[in-house]
């Protein structure tokens, strides 16, 4: 894939894949101090959890004001939803706009999600920029070629060389968002990046389901949306930091 960021922007990425190979700033390696725990140098770096792993405060239905009844469940240290269960996708309590966003994740054979930012709840439907999460050889959206792949900007930028993990296994995921520049990584490596507002990125809004959404593209506080796809997915170690 073409790049679509600045010279600035990659010197940024620069630094921060620097900072995570140092542990200065960036999360460290969630399987060196067990799911859903900072480290003492984390917490001085400003990261903070999403997801405590036993219970589902911070989070609340989209659209919503409570938490879903069912759908969503707690197990063993994960945020799990509950095949065919409903509940409809969830949001945290809170907005953020520059940020790095880490999270854990394993989905179920056939299985489809994602992770969204970027989303408004005046637009009355959870639209926005979705970090893909699917079964990429039994969904049968993933079907339909890379940009509805593992680790996407669904349906706009395909990922770029995604190391994925099988079903079952688990992947680790990061999104980051720093002035208009976003990227997308998975499993240690970064599989996409783009610049909002960008001609590349419109070109790509153009071709995509979202050539209609007036504010796709665009920058504003979001929340951090997980989504309901009715099939079975597993999430912990959700942490964020603000840039």
């Amino acid at each position: 894939m073409k790049s679509i960021c600045s010279p600035a922007w990659r010197r940024g990425s620069c630094v921060l894949a620097l900072a995570s190979v140092l542990g200065l700033g960036c999360a460290t390696d969630p399987g060196s101090r067990g799911p859903n725990i900072l480290s003492a140098q984390e917490a001085r770096s400003g990261w903070k959890l999403l997801f405590d792993g036993t219970s589902t405060a911070g989070w609340r239905g989209f659209g919503k004001s409570a938490f879903p009844t069912q759908g969503w469940e707690v197990q063993d240290g994960w945020l799990h939803h509950v095949p065919k269960a409903g509940g409809g996708d969830i949001i945290t309590t809170e907005t953020f706009t520059d940020f790095e966003l880490t999270f854990d994740w394993r989905i179920a054979t056939g299985g489809n999600s994602g992770v969204k930012y970027l989303i408004d709840e005046k637009r009355g439907a959870p639209v926005g920029h979705e970090y893909q999460v699917i079964d990429d050889a039994a969904h049968p959206d993933a079907a339909h070629g890379p940009k509805r792949q593992t680790a996407a900007l669904y349906d706009a930028l395909p990922p770029v060389g995604a190391p994925v993990k099988p079903p079952g296994e688990i992947n680790q995921s990061r999104i980051v968002i720093r002035g208009a520049d976003v990227e997308h990584w998975l499993n240690g490596k970064r599989v996409v990046q783009y610049t909002l507002g960008s001609p590349e990125l419109m070109a790509a809004k153009e071709a995509s389901k979202f050539r209609k959404e007036a504010h796709w593209g665009t920058k504003f506080a979001t929340p951090i949306l997980l989504q309901d796809h009715q099939d079975e997915v597993w999430y912990r170690n959700i942490r964020i930091r603000p840039l």
